[in-house]
């Protein structure tokens, strides 16, 4: 199934700008004020509080003071949960965003879920290769395709191993932003739901890429909803379609990237799902991510349900 209703999130302690992923990350800027973490603290509450009040699933698990670790309010970058029960940890580019990968925050996730075995791609940091999650490959969960644009931080080879293991078909593309510099992570710029696709083509710097993707898309059933570069930019393709206890679906992004959207864009995706959205701007500014990234989806067996 491509969508779940069960979310774990991180709650942060210490969130604020890391100049470790600013050297490639362009959607980053630090903040001029001294209260980012509290600012941040209020965003990711009230985010839970939205979800919750929409009937998701959301497991909030609260980050540590140390190791000092500023991007744990993206917990889909170290890890990702699969049907079949299977968990993957992934390499990452920053030496702190490596320490992210918290056991207690997967023993928390273990007490509701059953996982068959964790596949661990982070031996590949001693290579210099990296793939961070669902934000380097955006995952057609129904298709079996991963989608990614290669970047210092999606490795092609690191790609093909987490495909061959969980029997995805790789595609990759390059995907660059207005000023010519690599997009760094896929889910920045293209969203996969059920029977869309939000992609930002004009991103895509080879014609030859650029039709092939769409071809893919539109292959595998999905609709194309074109977003430009500045919706990009407002982190318009950061959106995640999820599902609620009542097994309606909702497309998930910030009120920033709700409001870059124009009227056509807005009834289109609302005839497919409804929409709910909050305001990220304190973690979008610093993290340079936006909504998706703060979800990491469980698609786990659940205890007790056979």
């Amino acid at each position: 199934m491509q969508t779940t209703r069960h979310l774990l999130m991180i709650r942060p302690v210490n969130f604020g700008f890391n100049a470790e992923t600013a050297v490639n990350n362009a959607f980053q800027t630090a903040a001029t004020d001294t209260h980012t973490q509290q600012k941040a603290l209020a965003e990711f509450d009230g985010f839970c509080s939205l979800l919750g009040d929409n009937g998701v699933d959301v497991i909030v698990v609260d980050d540590t003071p140390e190791p000092h670790t500023p991007d744990s309010i993206f917990p889909n970058n170290w890890v990702s949960f699969h049907e079949d029960g299977r968990v993957c940890l992934y390499p990452m580019y920053a030496l702190n965003r490596r320490l992210e990968r918290k056991q207690h925050v997967l023993d928390i996730v273990s007490r509701r879920f059953i996982s068959s075995g964790v596949l661990d791609f982070s031996h590949y940091e001693q290579q210099g290769r990296f793939l961070e999650g669902t934000g380097s490959m955006v995952l057609d969960r129904v298709g079996k395709i991963a989608y990614a644009c290669l970047s210092p931080r999606t490795d092609e080879k690191v790609l093909l191993d987490f495909c061959e293991k969980m029997g995805y078909r790789p595609f990759t593309f390059r995907s660059t932003d207005a000023k010519g510099q690599a997009i760094y992570h896929t889910n920045v710029m293209m969203c996969v739901a059920d029977r869309y696709a939000v992609v930002c083509l004009d991103s895509l710097p080879v014609p030859g890429e650029r039709d092939a993707l769409a071809d893919t898309l539109k292959s595998s059933g999905k609709e194309v909803v074109p977003i430009d570069y500045d919706q990009m930019n407002h982190f318009a393709g950061n959106m995640l379609q999820v599902h609620n206890d009542r097994g309606e679906k909702l497309l998930v992004l910030s009120s920033q990237a709700y409001h870059s959207l124009d009227p056509d864009q807005r009834r289109k995706l609302e005839s497919f799902n409804r929409i709910v959205h909050s305001p990220l701007d304190t973690i979008e500014t610093n993290g340079g991510g936006s909504a998706r990234c703060m979800m990491a989806e469980i698609h786990l067996p659940e205890r007790g349900r056979g």
